[in-house]
């Protein structure tokens, strides 16, 4: 009887665990550029709780370095885990010396101080190598 019961709980357990494990890697974004939609997971930490917090959110993203689609906010965001690191095509970071969102599309190599990271997308981000600056808008994946 006890056995059972363990291995049911055990199941339960497992399903519950699995659940709790999608919302741990991260939150899920839809970015709409054009008529180009690409999805992202954000990381869970404070740069991306201001953001989100502001969803939904279009912004008019500029073309800087044939690298990076980027849009300074007036204001700072608060980043607690700003690092000096490289970045993946793809990466959607936080540059804090400028307040500048920053969508990584074009790889350099470059290694970037006060770098705070904010997500990923997923495929598509491609695109950017040849919209020019473009209003860019961040809500939330359903």
């Amino acid at each position: 009887m006890f056995k059972p019961v363990m291995l049911a709980l055990a199941s339960l357990t497992a399903v519950s665990f699995s659940s709790l494990g999608a919302e741990a890697e991260g939150i899920r974004v839809k970015i709409t550029a054009g008529d180009q939609v690409m999805t992202a997971t954000f990381y869970d930490n404070a740069t991306t709780r201001a953001l989100v917090s502001r969803f939904p959110l279009t912004l008019p993203m500029e073309d800087l370095y044939g690298r990076e689609m980027c849009y300074r906010f007036p204001d700072a965001l608060p980043a607690n885990e700003t690092q000096t690191s490289g970045y993946e095509v793809g990466d959607v970071v936080y540059w804090a010396p400028r307040h500048s969102f920053v969508i990584m599309y074009e790889q350099n190599n470059e290694r970037i101080g006060n770098l705070q990271k904010v997500g990923r997308i997923h495929s598509g981000v491609g695109i950017f190598r040849h919209t020019g600056n473009i209003d860019v808008t961040f809500e939330m994946a359903h």
